[in-house]
Protein backbone atom coordinates (compact mmCIF):
# COMPACT_ATOMS: atom_id res chain seq x y z
CA UNK A 1 0.00 0.00 0.00
CA UNK A 2 1.30 3.44 -0.90
CA UNK A 3 1.30 5.86 2.00
CA UNK A 4 -2.23 6.80 3.01
CA UNK A 5 -2.41 10.29 4.49
CA UNK A 6 -5.20 11.11 6.92
CA UNK A 7 -6.58 14.55 7.68
CA UNK A 8 -6.73 14.69 11.49
CA UNK A 9 -9.52 16.97 12.73
CA UNK A 10 -10.43 16.40 16.39
CA UNK A 11 -13.55 18.36 17.28
CA UNK A 12 -15.16 19.91 20.38
CA UNK A 13 -18.23 21.94 21.36
CA UNK A 14 -18.08 25.02 23.57
CA UNK A 15 -20.42 23.95 26.37
CA UNK A 16 -18.20 21.00 27.32
CA UNK A 17 -14.68 21.03 28.75
CA UNK A 18 -12.15 22.42 26.25
CA UNK A 19 -9.17 21.20 28.35
CA UNK A 20 -10.58 17.67 28.36
CA UNK A 21 -11.01 17.84 24.58
CA UNK A 22 -7.43 19.05 24.10
CA UNK A 23 -6.16 16.28 26.37
CA UNK A 24 -7.89 13.53 24.39
CA UNK A 25 -6.91 15.06 21.07
CA UNK A 26 -3.27 14.93 22.14
CA UNK A 27 -3.61 11.36 23.40
CA UNK A 28 -5.08 10.39 20.02
CA UNK A 29 -2.20 12.10 18.19
CA UNK A 30 0.23 10.13 20.32
CA UNK A 31 -1.56 6.84 19.57
CA UNK A 32 -1.53 7.47 15.82
CA UNK A 33 2.20 8.21 15.95
CA UNK A 34 2.80 4.97 17.86
CA UNK A 35 0.90 3.17 15.10
CA UNK A 36 3.04 5.00 12.49
CA UNK A 37 -0.04 6.43 10.81
CA UNK A 38 0.68 9.34 8.47
CA UNK A 39 -1.60 12.30 9.26
CA UNK A 40 -1.91 16.01 8.60
CA UNK A 41 -2.52 17.89 11.84
CA UNK A 42 -4.39 21.11 12.62
CA UNK A 43 -2.30 22.16 15.63
CA UNK A 44 -1.08 25.17 13.63
CA UNK A 45 -4.62 26.36 12.79
CA UNK A 46 -5.63 27.42 16.28
CA UNK A 47 -4.19 27.26 19.78
CA UNK A 48 -6.21 24.20 20.78
CA UNK A 49 -5.62 22.21 17.60
CA UNK A 50 -9.36 21.46 17.39
CA UNK A 51 -12.23 21.91 14.94
CA UNK A 52 -15.03 24.03 16.41
CA UNK A 53 -15.64 27.17 14.31
CA UNK A 54 -16.06 28.29 10.71
CA UNK A 55 -12.82 30.24 10.39
CA UNK A 56 -10.85 27.25 11.58
CA UNK A 57 -12.79 24.89 9.34
CA UNK A 58 -12.01 27.00 6.25
CA UNK A 59 -8.30 27.07 7.08
CA UNK A 60 -8.29 23.31 7.70
CA UNK A 61 -10.04 22.61 4.41
CA UNK A 62 -7.42 24.60 2.52
CA UNK A 63 -4.57 22.83 4.30
CA UNK A 64 -5.99 19.34 3.81
CA UNK A 65 -6.61 19.95 0.12
CA UNK A 66 -3.11 21.31 -0.30
CA UNK A 67 -1.69 18.21 1.40
CA UNK A 68 -3.85 15.91 -0.80
CA UNK A 69 -5.18 13.78 2.04
CA UNK A 70 -6.73 10.38 1.33
CA UNK A 71 -9.11 10.20 4.28
CA UNK A 72 -10.57 12.32 7.09
CA UNK A 73 -10.44 11.23 10.74
CA UNK A 74 -12.75 13.19 13.08
CA UNK A 75 -12.25 12.18 16.72
CA UNK A 76 -15.00 13.64 18.92
CA UNK A 77 -12.85 14.63 21.88
CA UNK A 78 -15.97 16.06 23.45
CA UNK A 79 -19.47 16.41 21.98
CA UNK A 80 -18.08 18.07 18.83
CA UNK A 81 -19.46 20.63 16.40
CA UNK A 82 -21.49 18.51 14.01
CA UNK A 83 -22.13 21.07 11.29
CA UNK A 84 -18.44 22.00 10.99
CA UNK A 85 -17.59 18.30 10.75
CA UNK A 86 -20.13 17.88 7.95
CA UNK A 87 -18.97 20.98 6.07
CA UNK A 88 -15.36 19.82 6.22
CA UNK A 89 -16.22 16.29 5.11
CA UNK A 90 -18.40 17.53 2.25
CA UNK A 91 -15.68 19.76 0.82
CA UNK A 92 -12.89 17.20 1.08
CA UNK A 93 -14.82 14.37 -0.62
CA UNK A 94 -12.67 11.60 0.89
CA UNK A 95 -13.62 8.67 3.15
CA UNK A 96 -14.55 9.81 6.66
CA UNK A 97 -13.86 8.01 9.95
CA UNK A 98 -15.96 8.97 13.00
CA UNK A 99 -14.85 7.98 16.48
CA UNK A 100 -14.97 9.26 20.01
CA UNK A 101 -13.20 8.04 23.15
CA UNK A 102 -15.33 6.27 25.72
CA UNK A 103 -16.49 8.79 28.31
CA UNK A 104 -15.21 8.62 31.87
CA UNK A 105 -17.42 8.69 34.97
CA UNK A 106 -19.08 11.95 35.95
CA UNK A 107 -17.13 13.76 38.67
CA UNK A 108 -18.20 13.90 42.30
CA UNK A 109 -20.49 16.83 41.52
CA UNK A 110 -22.21 14.83 38.76
CA UNK A 111 -20.63 16.85 35.93
CA UNK A 112 -19.79 15.13 32.66
CA UNK A 113 -16.80 16.61 30.78
CA UNK A 114 -17.28 15.43 27.21
CA UNK A 115 -20.38 13.46 26.13
CA UNK A 116 -18.43 12.19 23.10
CA UNK A 117 -20.88 9.40 22.32
CA UNK A 118 -23.83 11.78 22.24
CA UNK A 119 -21.99 14.05 19.81
CA UNK A 120 -21.32 11.13 17.48
CA UNK A 121 -25.06 10.51 17.22
CA UNK A 122 -25.54 14.14 16.19
CA UNK A 123 -22.71 14.22 13.65
CA UNK A 124 -23.86 11.00 12.02
CA UNK A 125 -27.28 12.53 11.39
CA UNK A 126 -25.87 15.75 9.96
CA UNK A 127 -23.48 13.86 7.66
CA UNK A 128 -26.50 12.01 6.30
CA UNK A 129 -28.22 15.34 5.65
CA UNK A 130 -25.13 16.45 3.73
CA UNK A 131 -25.19 13.10 1.85
CA UNK A 132 -21.66 12.33 3.01
CA UNK A 133 -20.89 8.61 3.43
CA UNK A 134 -18.85 7.81 6.51
CA UNK A 135 -17.31 4.95 8.48
CA UNK A 136 -18.13 4.63 12.16
CA UNK A 137 -15.64 3.14 14.61
CA UNK A 138 -17.31 2.13 17.82
CA UNK A 139 -17.05 4.36 20.89
CA UNK A 140 -14.04 2.83 22.66
CA UNK A 141 -10.83 3.63 24.50
CA UNK A 142 -7.55 4.27 22.72
CA UNK A 143 -6.12 1.14 24.34
CA UNK A 144 -8.92 -1.13 23.13
CA UNK A 145 -8.04 -3.47 20.28
CA UNK A 146 -11.04 -2.14 18.33
CA UNK A 147 -9.32 1.22 17.95
CA UNK A 148 -6.16 0.01 16.24
CA UNK A 149 -8.02 -2.55 14.14
CA UNK A 150 -10.57 0.05 13.09
CA UNK A 151 -7.97 2.61 12.07
CA UNK A 152 -5.96 0.09 10.07
CA UNK A 153 -9.06 -1.21 8.31
CA UNK A 154 -10.02 2.38 7.50
CA UNK A 155 -6.58 2.98 5.98
CA UNK A 156 -7.18 -0.04 3.74
CA UNK A 157 -10.61 1.34 2.80
CA UNK A 158 -8.95 4.63 1.87
CA UNK A 159 -6.45 2.70 -0.24
CA UNK A 160 -9.24 0.93 -2.14
CA UNK A 161 -11.06 4.21 -2.78
CA UNK A 162 -7.84 5.95 -3.83
CA UNK A 163 -7.09 3.17 -6.34
CA UNK A 164 -10.69 3.01 -7.59
CA UNK A 165 -10.78 6.75 -8.30
CA UNK A 166 -7.61 6.55 -10.40
CA UNK A 167 -7.99 3.44 -12.56
CA UNK A 168 -6.65 3.29 -16.08
CA UNK A 169 -6.45 -0.11 -17.78
CA UNK A 170 -4.30 -1.05 -20.75
CA UNK A 171 -6.57 -2.93 -23.15
CA UNK A 172 -4.53 -5.03 -25.54
CA UNK A 173 -6.73 -5.69 -28.58
CA UNK A 174 -10.54 -6.07 -28.56
CA UNK A 175 -12.24 -8.87 -26.66
CA UNK A 176 -12.32 -12.23 -28.44
CA UNK A 177 -15.47 -12.49 -30.56
CA UNK A 178 -16.79 -15.49 -28.65
CA UNK A 179 -16.62 -13.70 -25.28
CA UNK A 180 -19.74 -11.58 -25.31
CA UNK A 181 -19.85 -12.04 -21.54
CA UNK A 182 -16.75 -9.85 -21.09
CA UNK A 183 -18.07 -6.84 -22.99
CA UNK A 184 -18.09 -3.60 -21.02
CA UNK A 185 -19.48 -0.11 -21.43
CA UNK A 186 -16.35 2.03 -21.73
CA UNK A 187 -18.22 5.33 -21.79
CA UNK A 188 -20.32 4.44 -18.77
CA UNK A 189 -17.29 3.35 -16.74
CA UNK A 190 -15.72 6.73 -17.45
CA UNK A 191 -18.88 8.73 -16.73
CA UNK A 192 -19.80 6.90 -13.53
CA UNK A 193 -16.43 6.12 -11.99
CA UNK A 194 -13.68 7.91 -13.97
CA UNK A 195 -12.35 4.47 -14.98
CA UNK A 196 -10.32 4.94 -18.16
CA UNK A 197 -9.22 2.48 -20.82
CA UNK A 198 -6.13 2.77 -22.97
CA UNK A 199 -6.82 0.50 -25.97
CA UNK A 200 -3.95 -0.53 -28.23
CA UNK A 201 -3.94 -2.85 -31.28
CA UNK A 202 -2.07 -6.15 -31.39
CA UNK A 203 0.62 -4.83 -33.81
CA UNK A 204 1.68 -2.22 -31.24
CA UNK A 205 2.28 -5.00 -28.71
CA UNK A 206 4.23 -7.05 -31.27
CA UNK A 207 6.45 -4.05 -32.05
CA UNK A 208 7.34 -3.69 -28.36
CA UNK A 209 8.07 -7.41 -28.13
CA UNK A 210 10.56 -7.16 -30.98
CA UNK A 211 12.19 -4.12 -29.35
CA UNK A 212 12.53 -6.03 -26.09
CA UNK A 213 14.21 -8.94 -27.87
CA UNK A 214 16.62 -6.61 -29.62
CA UNK A 215 17.61 -4.90 -26.39
CA UNK A 216 18.06 -8.33 -24.70
CA UNK A 217 19.02 -7.27 -21.15
CA UNK A 218 15.56 -7.19 -19.54
CA UNK A 219 14.46 -10.27 -21.45
CA UNK A 220 17.48 -12.20 -20.19
CA UNK A 221 16.73 -11.11 -16.62
CA UNK A 222 13.15 -12.36 -16.88
CA UNK A 223 14.30 -15.67 -18.39
CA UNK A 224 16.74 -16.11 -15.50
CA UNK A 225 13.95 -15.43 -13.00
CA UNK A 226 11.76 -18.05 -14.67
CA UNK A 227 14.53 -20.66 -14.57
CA UNK A 228 15.19 -19.93 -10.90
CA UNK A 229 11.57 -19.94 -9.73
CA UNK A 230 9.75 -22.29 -12.11
CA UNK A 231 10.31 -25.57 -13.85
CA UNK A 232 10.67 -24.58 -17.48
CA UNK A 233 9.25 -27.21 -19.85
CA UNK A 234 9.26 -25.17 -23.03
CA UNK A 235 11.98 -24.43 -25.57
CA UNK A 236 14.49 -21.59 -25.00
CA UNK A 237 13.13 -19.56 -27.90
CA UNK A 238 9.61 -19.97 -26.53
CA UNK A 239 10.76 -18.83 -23.09
CA UNK A 240 12.36 -15.82 -24.76
CA UNK A 241 8.97 -14.94 -26.25
CA UNK A 242 7.36 -15.24 -22.81
CA UNK A 243 9.95 -12.92 -21.31
CA UNK A 244 9.74 -10.43 -24.18
CA UNK A 245 5.96 -10.30 -23.85
CA UNK A 246 6.27 -9.56 -20.14
CA UNK A 247 8.80 -6.79 -20.76
CA UNK A 248 6.63 -5.32 -23.52
CA UNK A 249 3.44 -5.31 -21.42
CA UNK A 250 5.18 -3.67 -18.49
CA UNK A 251 6.64 -0.96 -20.74
CA UNK A 252 3.29 -0.27 -22.40
CA UNK A 253 1.48 -0.12 -19.06
CA UNK A 254 3.98 2.49 -17.87
CA UNK A 255 3.83 4.40 -21.16
CA UNK A 256 0.04 4.75 -20.96
CA UNK A 257 -0.03 5.28 -17.18
CA UNK A 258 -2.02 2.09 -16.50
CA UNK A 259 -2.41 0.19 -13.23
CA UNK A 260 -3.62 -3.05 -14.85
CA UNK A 261 -3.86 -4.85 -18.18
CA UNK A 262 -6.65 -6.74 -19.96
CA UNK A 263 -5.32 -8.81 -22.87
CA UNK A 264 -7.18 -10.58 -25.66
CA UNK A 265 -4.96 -13.64 -25.03
CA UNK A 266 -6.42 -15.83 -27.76
CA UNK A 267 -6.30 -16.54 -30.57
CA UNK A 268 -4.82 -13.72 -32.65
CA UNK A 269 -1.92 -13.45 -30.23
CA UNK A 270 -0.80 -17.01 -30.85
CA UNK A 271 -0.65 -16.39 -34.58
CA UNK A 272 1.51 -13.30 -33.98
CA UNK A 273 4.05 -14.54 -31.42
CA UNK A 274 3.54 -18.30 -31.17
CA UNK A 275 2.87 -18.56 -27.42
CA UNK A 276 0.14 -18.29 -24.84
CA UNK A 277 0.46 -15.10 -22.76
CA UNK A 278 -0.37 -16.80 -19.45
CA UNK A 279 3.17 -17.10 -18.07
CA UNK A 280 3.91 -13.47 -18.98
CA UNK A 281 0.66 -12.50 -17.25
CA UNK A 282 1.80 -14.46 -14.20
CA UNK A 283 5.08 -12.55 -14.09
CA UNK A 284 3.26 -9.22 -14.31
CA UNK A 285 0.79 -10.28 -11.63
CA UNK A 286 3.65 -11.18 -9.30
CA UNK A 287 4.94 -7.62 -9.60
CA UNK A 288 1.57 -6.12 -8.62
CA UNK A 289 0.41 -5.15 -12.11
CA UNK A 290 -2.69 -7.33 -12.60
CA UNK A 291 -3.11 -8.79 -16.08
CA UNK A 292 -6.42 -10.52 -16.82
CA UNK A 293 -7.52 -12.72 -19.67
CA UNK A 294 -10.04 -12.43 -22.49
CA UNK A 295 -10.01 -8.60 -22.33
CA UNK A 296 -12.11 -8.72 -19.16
CA UNK A 297 -12.08 -5.06 -18.10
CA UNK A 298 -14.34 -5.69 -15.11
CA UNK A 299 -11.97 -8.47 -14.06
CA UNK A 300 -9.01 -6.07 -14.14
CA UNK A 301 -10.94 -3.61 -11.95
CA UNK A 302 -11.69 -6.43 -9.51
CA UNK A 303 -8.04 -7.43 -9.25
CA UNK A 304 -7.02 -3.85 -8.48
CA UNK A 305 -9.65 -3.57 -5.75
CA UNK A 306 -8.68 -6.90 -4.17
CA UNK A 307 -4.99 -6.05 -3.93
CA UNK A 308 -5.73 -2.52 -2.70
CA UNK A 309 -7.90 -4.01 0.06
CA UNK A 310 -5.17 -6.44 1.08
CA UNK A 311 -2.76 -3.48 1.24
CA UNK A 312 0.21 -5.66 2.11
CA UNK A 313 1.51 -7.06 -1.18
CA UNK A 314 -0.62 -10.21 -1.10
CA UNK A 315 -1.20 -11.12 -4.73
CA UNK A 316 -4.57 -11.98 -6.21
CA UNK A 317 -5.41 -14.61 -8.82
CA UNK A 318 -7.83 -14.33 -11.75
CA UNK A 319 -9.94 -17.46 -12.14
CA UNK A 320 -12.80 -19.19 -13.90
CA UNK A 321 -15.59 -20.83 -11.96
CA UNK A 322 -15.47 -24.08 -13.89
CA UNK A 323 -16.91 -27.37 -12.56
CA UNK A 324 -18.34 -28.77 -9.36
CA UNK A 325 -16.15 -30.91 -7.12
CA UNK A 326 -16.75 -34.61 -7.87
CA UNK A 327 -17.20 -35.51 -4.20
CA UNK A 328 -17.85 -32.31 -2.19
CA UNK A 329 -21.35 -30.93 -2.82
CA UNK A 330 -20.27 -27.37 -1.97
CA UNK A 331 -16.94 -27.65 -3.77
CA UNK A 332 -15.96 -25.88 -7.00
CA UNK A 333 -12.90 -25.70 -9.21
CA UNK A 334 -11.25 -22.31 -9.69
CA UNK A 335 -8.94 -22.60 -12.69
CA UNK A 336 -7.35 -20.72 -15.52
CA UNK A 337 -4.87 -21.59 -18.26
CA UNK A 338 -1.96 -20.40 -16.17
CA UNK A 339 -1.76 -16.68 -15.30
CA UNK A 340 -1.56 -16.93 -11.50
CA UNK A 341 1.41 -15.37 -9.67
CA UNK A 342 4.20 -17.61 -8.39
CA UNK A 343 3.51 -16.55 -4.78
CA UNK A 344 0.00 -18.03 -5.01
CA UNK A 345 1.30 -21.51 -5.82
CA UNK A 346 1.41 -24.25 -3.21
CA UNK A 347 4.16 -26.04 -5.13
CA UNK A 348 6.92 -25.13 -7.55
CA UNK A 349 5.09 -24.06 -10.72
CA UNK A 350 6.09 -25.04 -14.22
CA UNK A 351 5.85 -23.30 -17.58
CA UNK A 352 4.19 -25.74 -19.92
CA UNK A 353 1.31 -26.18 -22.38
CA UNK A 354 -2.23 -25.27 -21.23
CA UNK A 355 -5.27 -27.52 -21.24
CA UNK A 356 -7.11 -26.30 -24.34
CA UNK A 357 -4.38 -24.95 -26.65
CA UNK A 358 -1.42 -26.30 -28.58
CA UNK A 359 0.78 -23.29 -27.86
CA UNK A 360 3.33 -23.12 -25.00
CA UNK A 361 3.62 -20.50 -22.29
CA UNK A 362 1.16 -21.27 -19.48
CA UNK A 363 2.00 -21.70 -15.82
CA UNK A 364 0.88 -24.93 -14.13
CA UNK A 365 0.50 -25.30 -10.35
CA UNK A 366 -2.06 -25.95 -7.66
CA UNK A 367 -2.57 -22.88 -5.49
CA UNK A 368 -2.08 -22.80 -1.75
CA UNK A 369 -5.01 -23.99 0.30
CA UNK A 370 -6.32 -22.02 3.28
CA UNK A 371 -8.89 -19.28 3.56
CA UNK A 372 -9.54 -17.08 0.53
CA UNK A 373 -11.75 -14.14 -0.34
CA UNK A 374 -13.53 -14.16 -3.69
CA UNK A 375 -14.92 -11.10 -5.44
CA UNK A 376 -16.17 -9.78 -8.76
CA UNK A 377 -16.93 -6.20 -9.86
CA UNK A 378 -19.52 -6.28 -12.62
CA UNK A 379 -22.59 -4.60 -14.00
CA UNK A 380 -25.09 -4.26 -16.78
CA UNK A 381 -28.03 -2.02 -17.61
CA UNK A 382 -26.37 0.86 -15.77
CA UNK A 383 -26.14 -0.92 -12.38
CA UNK A 384 -22.84 -2.03 -10.82
CA UNK A 385 -22.16 -4.24 -7.84
CA UNK A 386 -19.33 -6.08 -6.14
CA UNK A 387 -19.84 -9.77 -5.41
CA UNK A 388 -18.19 -10.73 -2.12
CA UNK A 389 -17.65 -13.91 -0.19
CA UNK A 390 -15.32 -16.34 1.50
CA UNK A 391 -14.15 -19.86 0.72
CA UNK A 392 -11.46 -22.31 1.76
CA UNK A 393 -9.08 -24.37 -0.34
CA UNK A 394 -9.65 -28.13 -0.25
CA UNK A 395 -8.18 -31.26 -1.79
CA UNK A 396 -9.37 -32.30 -5.22
CA UNK A 397 -8.28 -34.05 -8.41
CA UNK A 398 -5.31 -32.82 -10.44
CA UNK A 399 -6.12 -30.60 -13.38
CA UNK A 400 -3.92 -28.68 -15.80
CA UNK A 401 -3.16 -24.99 -15.52
CA UNK A 402 -3.29 -22.93 -12.35
CA UNK A 403 -6.08 -24.21 -10.13
CA UNK A 404 -7.62 -24.45 -6.67
CA UNK A 405 -10.54 -26.51 -5.49
CA UNK A 406 -12.56 -24.48 -3.00
CA UNK A 407 -15.51 -25.06 -0.71
CA UNK A 408 -18.21 -22.49 0.03
CA UNK A 409 -21.14 -22.53 2.43
CA UNK A 410 -23.80 -23.15 -0.20
CA UNK A 411 -22.72 -23.74 -3.80
CA UNK A 412 -26.26 -23.87 -5.15
CA UNK A 413 -26.91 -20.38 -3.84
CA UNK A 414 -23.64 -19.14 -5.35
CA UNK A 415 -24.32 -20.87 -8.65
CA UNK A 416 -27.72 -19.22 -8.98
CA UNK A 417 -26.25 -15.80 -8.24
CA UNK A 418 -23.57 -16.22 -10.91
CA UNK A 419 -26.06 -17.34 -13.54
CA UNK A 420 -28.66 -14.71 -12.69
CA UNK A 421 -26.03 -11.99 -12.73
CA UNK A 422 -24.79 -9.45 -13.28
CA UNK A 423 -21.74 -11.68 -12.88
CA UNK A 424 -19.99 -14.08 -15.25
CA UNK A 425 -17.67 -17.08 -15.00
CA UNK A 426 -14.69 -14.96 -13.89
CA UNK A 427 -13.71 -13.96 -10.36
CA UNK A 428 -10.68 -12.82 -8.40
CA UNK A 429 -9.38 -14.67 -5.36
CA UNK A 430 -6.88 -13.66 -2.71
CA UNK A 431 -5.46 -15.44 0.33
CA UNK A 432 -6.64 -12.85 2.85
CA UNK A 433 -9.95 -11.79 4.37
CA UNK A 434 -10.64 -8.56 2.50
CA UNK A 435 -14.43 -8.83 2.62
CA UNK A 436 -15.06 -6.21 5.38
CA UNK A 437 -12.74 -3.67 3.76
CA UNK A 438 -14.32 -4.05 0.32
CA UNK A 439 -17.80 -3.95 1.83
CA UNK A 440 -17.04 -0.66 3.59
CA UNK A 441 -15.30 0.79 0.51
CA UNK A 442 -18.43 0.22 -1.59
CA UNK A 443 -20.25 3.12 0.10
CA UNK A 444 -17.54 5.50 -1.14
CA UNK A 445 -17.27 3.99 -4.63
CA UNK A 446 -20.99 4.13 -5.41
CA UNK A 447 -21.09 0.37 -5.93
CA UNK A 448 -23.58 -2.04 -4.33
CA UNK A 449 -22.02 -4.77 -2.14
CA UNK A 450 -23.49 -8.18 -2.89
CA UNK A 451 -22.79 -11.26 -0.74
CA UNK A 452 -23.18 -14.78 -2.10
CA UNK A 453 -23.54 -16.07 1.48
CA UNK A 454 -25.70 -14.30 4.14
CA UNK A 455 -22.76 -12.82 6.05
CA UNK A 456 -23.61 -9.12 5.91
CA UNK A 457 -24.54 -8.91 9.60
CA UNK A 458 -21.34 -10.73 10.53
CA UNK A 459 -19.30 -8.25 8.48
CA UNK A 460 -21.12 -5.30 10.06
CA UNK A 461 -20.43 -6.72 13.51
CA UNK A 462 -16.72 -6.97 12.70
CA UNK A 463 -16.66 -3.37 11.49
CA UNK A 464 -18.38 -2.28 14.73
CA UNK A 465 -15.53 -3.86 16.66
CA UNK A 466 -17.44 -6.87 17.95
Amino acid sequence: MAEIKLAFAPTRRSIFSAPAAVEFANLTRQKLREMEVSFVDIDDINQEGLLYDEAGRIAMTEKFKREKVDGLFIPHTNFGTEYECARLAKELGVPVLLWGPRDECPDEAGVRKRDSQCGLFATGKVLRRFQVPFTYMTNCSLEDKEFERGVRDFLSVCNVVKVFRDIRILQIAPRPFDFWSTMCNEGELLEKFNIQLAPIPMPELKTEIEKAKAEKTQVEEVMAYCCANMEVKIKPEELENVAALKVAMKKLAAQYGCRAVAIQCWNALQGEIGIMPCAANSLMNEEGIPVVCETDIHGAITALLAEAAAADGTRSFFADWTVRHPHCDNGELLQHCGPWPVSVAGEKPSIDYPLAFDYPGAVAAEAKHGDVSLCRFDGDNGQYSLLLGRAKGIDGPYTKGTYLWIEVENLKRLEAKLVEGPYIHHCVGIHKDIVPVLYEACKYMGVTPDFYDPIEEEVKAYLRGE
